[in-house]
């Protein structure tokens, strides 16, 4: 199952963020669920004009520029450069790439704000893909997840941030949260995800190949609504 099943089957109309935007992938499809708002954040400056490219004549969604946190404040997201080529998916508050020597590395100074700082009473789904800073994003969401109850999509490697897999869950946990995955055409409970054979990969952008499986996208719900999204998802 891929995010876009997952948030269309689970679907409420009201505001959906994309955390990690890009040029659109997912936003744009996103935009198309009935009653859906789209708030898209993407910090990194040329993904930013081909997403605002690609939405131009989107009603219905809203591009942000900043970066998303834990607190406000400014932070340097960081590019690896492959071959001459910058990385974009790769871009990251996590992890600066200056410990890889087959890679340089662009810089961009950019605004973080919170979730939480913008009020938001009618968020219905997240999508989160922050290359290792997606449990700063979740720490800056607490009262918007406790207050609006999402559903959330997120994408979380060991190879951006060692612990990732267990400390986001854990994160979520704390605020009623089951996190599962899908493998195999079932969703599975996270106690079933193995990172030592599921998750194994390079840190280095410039090495390629990874297990098979490679598991990185997981779900999450609110505990009370559980019964409720898995009868959607089956």
């Amino acid at each position: 199952m891929d995010e876009i099943t997952f948030h269309s089957r689970t679907h409420r109309q009201g505001t959906i963020l994309d955390v990690g935007a890009h040029d659109g992938l997912l936003t744009i499809p996103l935009a198309r669920l009935p009653g859906a708002s789209v708030l898209a954040f993407e910090p990194l400056p040329s993904a930013y004009a081909r997403l605002a490219a690609a939405c131009a004549g989107l009603r219905n969604v809203e591009l942000r520029r900043e970066a998303l946190g834990a607190a406000p404040g400014r932070l340097m997201l960081s590019v690896p450069v492959v071959d001459g080529v910058p990385a974009e998916q790769w871009a990251s508050l996590a992890k600066d790439y200056g410990a890889f020597a087959s890679v340089t590395t662009e810089a961009h100074a950019v605004e973080v704000i919170t979730i939480d700082s913008l009020g938001l009473r009618d968020v219905t789904h997240m999508k989160v893909d922050a290359e290792g800073f997606e449990q700063e994003v979740l720490e800056g969401a607490r009262a918007t997840l406790r207050r609006c109850r999402p559903v959330l999509s997120l994408e979380l490697e060991e190879r951006h941030r060692a612990g990732a897999t267990s400390d986001v869950p854990a994160l979520l946990a704390a605020l009623g949260y089951e996190t599962c995955f899908w493998l195999d055409g079932a969703m599975r409970p996270l106690a079933a995800f193995d990172a030592a054979t599921m998750q194994v990969a390079s840190p280095d952008p410039a090495v390629f190949g990874a297990s098979d499986p490679y598991v990185f996208t997981f779900y999450a719900w609110p505990q009370e609504r559980a019964a409720e999204v898995l009868r959607l998802l089956s």
